[in-house]
């Protein structure tokens, strides 16, 4: 069971590789921090994957490039942009102790519900261009409507890519062109992943509110174990 600080979630995010240094945008920092976590980057280190998981109370899969699909036994698209490989490698390994620890929350954005899609055995539409008359309303950051279980409302996104299939995970969430916007593991705490940047959407219910589920599943969690322990030792909940 992992310690808060003065009551505040501790959150990992998941981080660019550019060349040797690690890059993630502030808007994740700043929305974990005003949702109630205490957010920290945590460095591409595949073989550290389970202690990370082990000593965060929740994981952000932020958004990059595009999954390497060969790591699946499909070749690449011409168009799409590989995502470095030693972040990829780091982020399944996360993923693998992910959806065995099940008390703990985990949000994937963009590139992040992509690869919980993968790891689930979904499938990837490389380029949506080849297939989706609509794909431009998916890219430059555009607004564009989405519904389901997350809620309705504009979003923000920019991606070519996009789950075609979402494997073992259920589909939350759609665009109105069809395209798979939202998506979750059912037997788990709390396991979504968002197409959309929810860091950059000012929806309140599906930009900084999907924040505040996360940290709100975080403090769940760590109280039904805390629960646990109690009951364990013959101790009464306070």
């Amino acid at each position: 069971m992992t310690s808060h600080v003065h009551n505040r979630p501790v959150i990992g995010i998941t981080a660019d590789v550019t060349g040797d240094q690690l890059a993630v945008r502030r808007s994740y920092s700043t929305m974990l921090e005003r949702a109630g976590g205490l957010p920290v980057i945590l460095p591409c280190l595949a073989e550290r994957a389970a202690e990370f998981v082990e000593h965060c109370d929740g994981i952000i899969l932020t958004g990059g490039d595009d999954p390497i699909t060969t790591e699946w036994g499909i070749p690449m698209h011409l168009q799409a942009r590989p995502v470095d490989p030693h972040r990829q490698r780091f982020e399944l390994a996360l993923l693998d102790q992910l959806v065995i620890r099940k008390d703990k929350p985990a949000l994937g954005i963009c590139l992040g519900m992509q690869l919980m899609g993968l790891h689930a055995g979904g499938k990837l539409n490389q380029y949506l261009p080849d297939t989706l008359p609509t794909a431009d309303m998916h890219w430059h950051r555009r607004a564009h409507e989405v519904g389901g279980e997350l809620g309705s409302g504009q979003v923000h996104s920019h991606h070519r890519q996009a789950l075609s299939n979402s494997g073992s995970m259920r589909v939350i969430g759609t665009a109105s062109d069809g395209v798979i916007e939202a998506v979750q593991r059912d037997d788990h705490s709390f396991f979504v992943g968002v197409q959309w940047h929810p860091e950059r959407t000012e929806d309140a219910e599906l930009g900084f509110g999907l924040f505040r589920r996360l940290i709100e599943a975080c403090l769940c969690c760590s109280a039904g174990s805390r629960k646990s322990v109690n009951r364990l030792a013959g101790l009464g909940s306070k």
